[in-house]
């Protein structure tokens, strides 16, 4: 396997046909009395659309991003970037995060420094860690996609692969999302190699993985029944994004692809959903910094990827290639927690022994809450060193 140095180059045409599409964006009419239940608001997305346009300062977060030590590798014909960022403390041990749908690698850069370097910021030197943070096949610049088949087990393989050409022998591994996913495969896929795993998960992830959501009415608070009602309709309403693109992929990658604004509109909207409620009235200054929102979606439109994510989604959902569970040790995280629902409907044996909840945060908990993410997993892996 041959790992190549790589920098983040986006070029100045890209960024002036960037501005020139925002500029010449053709807005739909809004129907008069609606709001955020039929999708984002034009006018909402026009003030995002033109703080993209005039004041987002895309060479600087190029250069934030090209502080990290980057790399491509090439595993199973598909070109794997990530970035590795090795501690200095003597007893660091290897960790793996990745990161999920619809994000990148964006989503751990305050997540970097507390674990390379945690007595820099006020923790211990025997919780430090080196970091792999790769792209997902698809996403950002794990691009282009060579061939149909990759979904989170293939990419679990690539993983495993890229963890044994950096000569990792023994590693931690940690995700969200379709990365938690794929987390799990890892232990399963290389149970010799895989220390321990560390995953985290929210009401809106419980809703639409697809989990059964039944419990005892009798058992539960009028307030407890009220949320489960709510998590049942989010089943329903909140799948959209995943029926048309587990069913579609091509048909909506044309907008992804020639509209900035459409890719804008398809990621920001699962940021705003999926954050914490507490921030749905402030969004997105309450919930993430808005420059690194668009960081986000910048890489998304540079490297068009929204298409290739989209083929991700239906290959996932397609896919019959699921390895057979380990007993490697596995942790939990649960953000935007206001009951016991989300631990009766996932862990009700409590079988699962490193189970936290936290009332902060929400889907992205390396953006809201990374202290508390940082905490957790510290805690948990510092068991298993």
């Amino acid at each position: 396997m041959q790992i190549k140095p790589f920098q983040i180059e986006i070029t100045d045409s890209q960024l002036y046909d960037l501005q020139h599409r925002l500029d010449n964006t053709r807005w739909p009419e809004e129907l008069p009395g609606t709001g955020w239940e039929r999708g984002i608001p034009v006018a909402w997305l026009r003030r995002m659309a033109g703080y993209w346009r005039h004041q987002y300062d895309w060479r600087k977060q190029e250069a934030l991003l090209n502080r990290f030590p980057q790399f491509t590798a090439t595993i199973d014909g598909q070109t794997i970037h990530f970035l590795h960022i090795r501690s200095r403390e003597a007893g660091a041990k290897p960790l793996i995060i990745t990161h999920g749908y619809p994000s990148s690698i964006v989503e751990f850069i305050d997540l970097i420094g507390p674990l390379t370097d945690p007595r820099a910021h006020g923790g211990r030197s025997s919780d430090a860690f080196h970091l792999v943070i790769p792209s997902l096949p698809g996403f950002g610049f794990s691009t282009p996609v060579k061939e149909k088949g990759w979904a989170l087990a293939r990419t679990a393989r690539a993983y495993m692969q890229l963890m044994a050409g950096l000569g990792y022998d023994r590693y931690f591994a940690h995700g969200g999302d379709i990365g938690a996913g794929i987390t799990g495969m890892l232990a399963s896929y290389d149970p010799d190699h895989v220390i321990a795993t560390h995953v985290i998960s929210d009401p809106a992830a419980v809703a639409l993985i697809g989990t059964p959501l039944e419990l005892p009415a009798e058992s539960l608070s009028p307030a407890e029944q009220e949320h489960l009602q709510q998590l049942k309709e989010y089943q329903n309403s909140g799948r959209g994004y995943l029926q048309i693109q587990s069913t579609r992929p091509v048909t909506v990658s044309y907008g992804f692809t020639d509209s900035p604004v459409a890719q804008l509109a398809w990621v920001v909207e699962k940021f705003r959903e999926w954050s914490n409620p507490a921030a749905a009235d402030n969004f997105p200054e309450g919930a993430t910094d808005i420059d690194r929102l668009l960081t986000n979606v910048s890489i998304y439109w540079f490297t068009q990827s929204g298409a290739s994510a989209a083929q991700f989604i239906y290959e996932a959902f397609h896919s019959h290639d699921w390895p057979t569970p380990t007993a490697i040790p596995q942790g939990w995280a649960l953000f935007n927690v206001r009951d016991t629902i989300l631990q009766r409907l996932m862990n009700p044996d409590r079988k699962i022994s490193h189970w936290s909840e936290f009332s902060a945060g929400g889907h992205f908990a390396a953006i809201e809450a990374p202290d508390l993410l940082v905490e957790d997993i510290q805690g948990f892996f510092r068991g298993w060193r």
